[in-house]
C-alpha cells in the first residue's frame, strides 16, 4: 500500500499590509534594501516567518511527522506557497491555486 503524505497549499496576497511590513520586518533583510517587497516576502517566508506569524494556517499531519517549504512560486499578486511532508505535484483538482481549479472547472 502507498503511503499517505500531507501537502498544503498557501496562497499569500501580495501588496497588502501584511506582507508588505509585519512578515518583512521580521526578517533577516538587513543589507538587501535592493531587493522589492515580494522578494523579501519570499525570502521572510523562506526563513521560517510565516510559520511564527501564522501559526493557525499551518496543517498539523501527525506526531512525529512535520511539513516542510518545497516551492514558493510568484504570481501576479500572490506568492503560491507549496508545504509537504515529500515534495509532490499539486492535484490541480484538488487545488486551491486559481489558474489550477479554474483550468479544471471548464473541462467539466
Amino acid at each position: 500500500m502507498e503511503p499517505i503524505y500531507a501537502q498544503q497549499e498557501i496562497l499569500l496576497l501580495t501588496g497588502t499590509t501584511l506582507a508588505a511590513t509585519n512578515l518583512c520586518n521580521m526578517s533577516e533583510t538587513e543589507g538587501k534594501e535592493d531587493l522589492t517587497t515580494n522578494e523579501r516576502l519570499e525570502e521572510a517566508c523562506w526563513n521560517g516567518v510565516l510559520r511564527e506569524l501564522l501559526p493557525e494556517v499551518y496543517l498539523q499531519p501527525g506526531e512525529g511527522r512535520n511539513l516542510f517549504l518545497w516551492q514558493i512560486r510568484e504570481g501576479e499578486s500572490v506568492l503560491e506557497i507549496n508545504l509537504g511532508e515529500v515534495p509532490l505535484p499539486i492535484d490541480r483538482a484538488f487545488s486551491i491555486i486559481p489558474h489550477y481549479f479554474i483550468a479544471e472547472i471548464l473541462c467539466n
